[in-house]
């Protein structure tokens, strides 16, 4: 190696000196060493030739430089004239160039003073030496004899170190110049194309660049192979190979396509010769074509020398990767080894059930099946290794250890997993001997449990249940556990702490059964040998309440729990039934008997609950491992269609999330009550909100039943079943988590129906609540992905609340009254959403299709915002109707609902919504209102000290915001001078004129407030009960407790909190005075009626009455003043 890297080293010096000197050799070609200027980048200056070298010869060699009639000469800009000048003194050789040029100033239509000054420049700015100035002068007679005057004059002025002649003719040009040498329009011969010189100078420099560039290119990449590090392994080395091929071979084509553009230029250079053999080339052109053959030469060198350093380059390569091909190939199959090693010290579970052993036996055994090949590569690779020892290789010290290793792993793991495989065998006996120990429990609780107690208390029926126990009994032989400790030391090696305590508590299940058994005999043989006549009953001694807390076989377990405290509320739990339990006992044993039933039955729904979980989360790994896993496995790739690929998070949606929730925290949460499965529900309480994760999984259920309908007959989905000897197809298992969530709200309730007088009934009855919410989320949710047409985004409307179908009339003041008549009689069906913001109408439409695809959509129609929706609890006619309003009646909803209990849901549902609104605004109207209260000046008596009277004034601050604060339920909103009439007061308002114009209130309920309530209270004829809130006064008042203290009718109050002796300390908010009224007279001054609220979140309108009350939360949010007061009865 290091041979190779010396020899690299010394290739690499190498080809950097030869292509730096064919750089260096270029930029000399093109003089770009001296002026690094380009045509192409003053392409645009030399376009304007108000300059340019034709390629003509003066006598001597000297190259001529024109510079024709331009007339605007004067106005090229410095830089320009610079650029262009010291860009044409630079394309002639260095030779040709040190004679110096002739230069040729054609200015025959020009003026004296523009030659003049043209001669002043180019004098200035010529970067060459010059050595002869040729002057057209002007061909006019007065410029023609003021230019022989001037130049006589004012020769001194042209600083020039060379004669100027002024010419009158071209035919005296052509005494200095051979005609053969000047252009056309000098009346010369010479053939010249400025575009044509132009265009070639501009590709000739690009030539030369490009073979400049690439000489720097391939030094650039000459260096980086030389310095990239030789990878370890066969693929990454073959890999580097192929991509240093490949940049080699693009370079060679880099370079194949420059020589053919170096050639294509010589070719145009030659071409008239070859057109016309008699042609002869003029200097210039004999000067292009040898810096092209110049140019080709360096690039035939840059070529030569890439050529060598790369052989020697390739030769390294493929060297290394001779060598790397047995260390890749160890690399490789001792990561398989490791893996599969790895793989196998994961097997230390030894199960928890007969089925669970079985599983993973079989798991063991296909991973032993898919491991043999990965073990006999290891065995011939270091058979291949053993084979490179024999033959001497150089490598040889490291491929020993390599072959040893490779020996020892191979037969390590052929041990391992045979001790694996006799561990399992030996759990799968254990199991078998604890199933059938708890089956032979279970078939005997069930027997004591189907024991009909009132049969039993005959002396036939005890003698016949005596014979079905003493016959159970019988069948314990070959059923139970006999001798605990034997368990123990014969199946020690596979004891873990979980096991353990699995086999202790099947063992203490059994001796509470047998013990369970052994009572009931007790009872069973004194009912069928008791007299028959009647024996009078014995309390029992009050020594027989000391001697056990509880017989129920549930607390003889409980010191096996998990937790003292749970222990601990058990006892307590049952401590008054156990002693009422030892007290019937001794009259016949019934209520024992029906206390051990219960405890028999919430058993074994906890025993089904923890075994269905079980077996719930066993599936779930099986889906995920057999299916799941296997789509992102290379070696079945080949069975997946295209379509399929990238498909699964589609196809199994979140279930990983669901399988790791159940087994990491749910599972083992349950099992830790499973001594006492009546305090479940708080196991169901504490991770509720882990059950959300149901909801998005049958939100994609659609989607995941649609894929699989396409794919369920692909040979991927057929060889995972296959190999997991599946019965049924993957749609069952991905239905799975479906039912089992609405598996759970069966389970408790049959656990609180057995749980009716225990400690934990109450969480377990909020736990059945709590999961059939989740159902009816998950169940809503479904319904809110259907809907279609929505422009918005669904989630800014919050939380969907309700759904369901219902027919619908519209009512409203706008528009056609043919429409509004068609639309009275003719019910729209419409399938309602409502959530907190608002509330959307749309259209049910069925689909074709199977599944899921079966299920409606929902078309969008219109939607009303809750902030300015009310309703109207009952429509006359109908006890199904309610009406949902909207913006002061303009819109009007009648709704009826399929029965008159969907329909109280819903109106109760939307009360809520409103009457959230209605508080939030209230909260803001308040602050607002304490703040304005807070600035107002309040009365100070005259004996009063004014530290007193600014405690006082403290005091009724701090008891207004208490007062203001204590408002609950309450709407706030300018109060209306003149209320109208409201129909959706029907209730109500007796005494007013209803009229059915108004669209303005609702006859919502409110916790405080309400018409129902009063109604029913007395009928509109009672004392009206006062609450605080802001009324309008009726009638003067001027009889306060305090005299300071007076209102006037058409003011605003606000009755801020109840006293005693029937007074209430009221505020004029008109006066901002505060004082204390008696409620009679209070009860004048604001009117005789009901209070009333409606639940309305838009303005609402008035009635004619003296108060008037409003929760609009749209205007009481913007409310100056606010004020809550009574419609007149």
């Amino acid at each position: 190696m290091r041979c190779w890297l010396k020899i690299e080293e010394m290739a690499l010096e190498e080809l950097m000196q030869r292509l730096n000197a064919v750089s260096q050799c270029t930029d000399e070609i093109m003089h770009q060493d001296i002026i690094p200027l380009y045509a192409a980048d003053i392409q645009d200056q030399l376009k304007k030739q108000f300059a340019y070298l034709s390629g003509g010869r003066g006598g001597d060699g000297c190259p001529v430089i024109t510079f024709p009639d331009y007339p605007a000469f004067s106005e090229i800009p410095e830089k320009e004239f610079q650029n262009v000048l010291t860009y044409l003194t630079s394309i002639p050789s260095l030779r040709d160039a040190g004679i110096g040029f002739i230069l040729v100033i054609d200015r025959r239509q020009d003026k004296w003073t523009s030659v003049k000054a043209s001669i002043l420049r180019i004098a200035a700015s010529f970067p060459g030496n010059l050595q002869l100035v040729l002057v057209l002068r002007p061909t006019g007679f007065f410029h023609r004899a003021l230019s022989d005057i001037a130049f006589k004059f004012n020769k001194d002025e042209f600083k020039m170190k060379v004669p100027i002649i002024m010419l009158g003719s071209v035919s005296e040009l052509q005494g200095y110049i051979d005609k053969t040498q000047l252009t056309e329009d000098l009346g010369g011969t010479l053939d010249y194309c400025h575009n044509r010189w132009l265009s070639r100078r501009t590709a000739i420099e690009g030539f030369a660049q490009k073979v400049k560039q690439t000489a720097q290119i391939l030094q650039s990449f000459g260096t980086e192979l030389a310095e990239t590090e030789l990878p370890n392994d066969v693929q990454s080395t073959s890999s580097l190979l192929a991509t240093h091929t490949e940049k080699k071979d693009k370079m060679k084509e880099d370079i194949r396509l420059a020589v053919k553009q170096g050639g294509d230029i010589r070719e145009s250079i030659t071409k008239p010769v070859t057109e016309n053999p008699e042609y002869k080339l003029n200097q210039d052109q004999l000067d292009n074509q040898t810096t092209v053959e110049r140019l080709l030469a360096q690039l035939h060198e840059t070529e030569t020398a890439f050529d060598e350093f790369w052989i020697k380059h390739q030769q390294k390569l493929e060297q290394c990767l001779r060598l790397r091909n047995f260390e890749q190939n160890f690399r490789e199959v001792k990561a398989a080894l490791d893996i599969v090693s790895e793989r196998l010290s994961t097997f230390t579970d030894v199960g928890n059930s007969c089925s669970h052993v079985e599983h993973i036996l079989k798991d063991l055994a296909n991973f032993e099946e898919k491991s043999c090949e990965t073990v006999a590569k290891a065995r011939m690779l270091a058979s291949e290794g053993d084979a490179f020892i024999q033959s001497n290789h150089y490598a040889v010290d490291s491929i020993i250890p390599k072959c040893s290793e490779l020996h020892h792993l191979c037969d390590a793991f052929t041990t391992e997993i045979e001790r694996r495989r006799n561990l399992l065998n030996k759990s799968l006996e254990l199991h078998g001997l604890l199933e059938k120990s708890l089956k032979w429990c279970d078939e005997g609780i069930y027997l004591l449990a189907s024991q009909p107690v009132d049969k039993c208390q005959s002396q036939d029926g005890a003698e016949s249940a005596l014979q079905e126990i003493e016959k159970f009994l019988d069948t314990g032989a070959g059923n139970k556990i006999k001798e605990l400790n034997k368990i123990y030391r014969e199946y020690a090696h596979i004891l873990n702490e979980d096991l353990k305590e699995h086999v202790q508590k099947v063992f203490q299940k059994q001796e509470s059964m047998e013990e369970m058994f052994q009572k009931r005999q007790v009872s069973l043989k004194k009912l069928a040998a008791k007299q028959t006549r009647p024996v009078q009953p014995v309390a029992p001694r009050p020594e027989a309440f000391v001697k056990s807390p509880c017989t129920s076989p549930g607390l003889q377990r409980e010191y096996v729990s998990n937790s003292e405290s749970s222990a601990l509320r058990r006892v307590n739990c049952r401590r008054g039934k156990s002693e009422m339990t030892e007290l019937h006992q001794s009259r016949g044993g019934s209520t024992m008997d029906d206390e051990e039933n219960l405890a028999v039955l919430r058993q074994h729904v906890m025993n089904e609950l923890i075994e269905t979980e079980r077996a719930y989360v066993e599936e779930l790994l099986c889906v995920l491992e057999g299916y799941a896993a296997e789509m992102d496995n290379p070696l079945m790739a080949h069975l997946i269609s295209p379509e399929l690929q990238n498909k699964k998070d589609i196809l199994f949606g979140n279930m990983e999330e669901i399988y790791h929730f159940h087994n990491r925290i749910f599972l083992r949460e349950l099992e830790n009550y499973v001594e006492f499965p009546e305090l479940v529900g708080r196991c169901f309480l504490d991770q509720m909100e882990d059950f959300q994760i149901y909801e998005k999984y049958c939100q994609n259920k659609p989607r995941s039943e649609s894929l699989w309908r396409q794919f369920s007959d692909s040979v991927f989905f057929q060889e995972c079943q296959r190999k997991l000897d599946h019965k049924l197809s993957l749609d069952s298992y991905l239905l799975k988590p479906v039912q089992r969530i609405t598996k759970y709200q069966l389970l408790l309730k049959e656990m609180l129906k057995y749980s009716k007088n225990c400690e934990g009934a109450e969480d377990l009855q909020e736990a059945l609540t709590s999961i059939l919410g989740i159902l009816k989320a998950v169940n809503d949710s479904m319904h809110q992905i259907a809907i279609t047409g929505y422009d918005g985004n669904l989630n800014e409307l919050g939380k969907l609340l309700m759904q369901g179908s219902f027919n619908v009339w519209t009512d409203h003041k706008k528009g056609h009254s043919k429409v509004k008549d068609l639309a009275r009689f003719k019910p729209m069906q419409r399938h309602l959403f409502l959530h907190e913001k608002a509330v959307l109408f749309c259209k049910k439409r069925e689909e074709n299709g199977e599944g899921y695809e079966k299920a409606p959509s929902y078309s969008y129609k219109h939607s009303l915002n809750m902030a300015a929706v009310g309703i109207t609890e009952n429509v006359k006619g109908d006890a199904k109707k309610f009406e949902i309003w909207y913006n002061a009646r303009e819109e009007v909803y009648i709704i009826q609902a399929p029965t008159p209990e969907v329909k109280a849901t819903w109106v109760n549902e939307i009360r809520k919504v409103l009457t959230s609104q209605l508080q939030a605004c209230r909260e803001a109207s308040q602050h607002r209102t304490l703040e304005q209260t807070q600035s107002l000046p309040l009365p100070a008596s005259s004996c009063t000290s004014p530290s007193r009277n600014h405690i006082r004034n403290t005091k009724k601050m701090e008891e207004r915001k208490a007062d203001l604060a204590s408002l609950e339920g309450y709407g706030t909103a300018v109060a209306p001078k003149y209320p109208e009439k409201g129909k959706g007061w029907a209730k109500t308002s007796h005494s007013l004129d209803a009229s059915e114009e108004n669209d303005g209130w609702s006859s919502a309920e409110d916790p405080l407030n309400s018409s129902d309530a009063e109604e029913e209270g007395g009928g509109g004829g009672g004392e009206m009960k006062l609450t605080p809130g802001k009324y309008t006064v009726v009638t003067d008042y001027e009889k306060g407790v305090s005299e300071e203290f007076t209102v006037k009718s058409g003011e605003l109050v606000q009755l801020i909190r109840e006293g005693e002796d029937g007074l209430w300390y009221v505020k004029n908010l008109s006066t901002g005075k505060e004082g204390w009224i008696p409620a009679n007279n209070l009860l004048m001054l604001i009117g005789n009626s009901k209070s009333a609220q409606s639940l309305s979140s838009s303005e609402s309108g008035t009635a004619s009455s003296t108060l008037s009350t409003s929760s609009s939360c749209s205007d009481s949010c913007n409310a100056s003043s606010t004020s809550f007061s009574d419609i007149k009865g």
